[in-house]
């Protein structure tokens, strides 16, 4: 390996190191409180090496939020289309509910990590991940296994219904669940239960 590609591997070590700390500390602190100094004493570096890789905290935001929704992205397309619409719609859910369960540090600061940039742009990969469950209930409609509807409408409420069942389970601890743990078979019944709302009525 030359001088060249190992200062650049160099490079982007380091500023993976800036990327991971700023997504720990804006999870577990809040966007609001962390500067960029935080990041680089997190990291044991100079303020100074933070900025020579990014040039201010929304351009660090910038780069994690394309960073991390291309992740979730690649998920989702890893999902096979099967001839069904409502098992791709399934299987969909099921693979976004692993993103964040194994995932839990990216998802908190993609989701639920309030007062990210005003000044940031909707992310291409976000898009992309929405239009890939859009497809789906777009299919379910066509094939007439969902009642017909305005498609951003129902895969709006298939998601925030897993969102909902993602965000709980990373957020409390067993014991801090009402009455009981959470059901072991949480995410497929949330997915299950969100699914049966829009079904068509079968004819016969």
């Amino acid at each position: 390996m030359g001088i060249t590609e190992r200062r650049e591997r160099e490079r982007e070590e380091v500023r993976g190191k800036i990327l991971d700390a700023a997504r720990d500390l804006f999870a577990s602190e809040g966007y609001e409180h962390v500067t960029m100094r935080r990041i680089a004493e997190a990291i044991e570096y100079s303020p100074t090496t933070i900025y020579n890789h990014f040039e201010d905290k929304d351009d660090l935001v910038r780069a994690l939020c394309d960073e991390d929704f291309s992740k979730l992205l690649q998920v989702l397309r890893d999902e096979e289309p099967p001839a069904d619409p409502v098992e791709w719609i399934r299987r969909l859910g099921r693979a976004y509910a692993r993103f964040g369960l194994e995932l839990p540090t990216y998802y908190r600061f993609m989701f639920m990590t309030p007062n990210k940039s005003d000044e940031l742009e909707p992310m291409t990969a976000c898009s992309s991940s929405f239009g890939i469950l859009k497809r789906a209930v777009a299919r379910a409609f066509e094939t007439g296994q969902f009642r017909r509807g305005d498609v951003n409408t129902v895969a709006q409420v298939l998601w925030a219904s897993i969102h909902g069942a993602v965000a709980l389970l990373i957020t409390l601890r067993p014991e801090h669940w009402p009455e009981a743990p959470a059901a072991r078979d949480l995410v497929d019944q949330t997915i299950e239960n969100g699914i049966r709302g829009f079904l068509a009525p079968r004819r016969g």
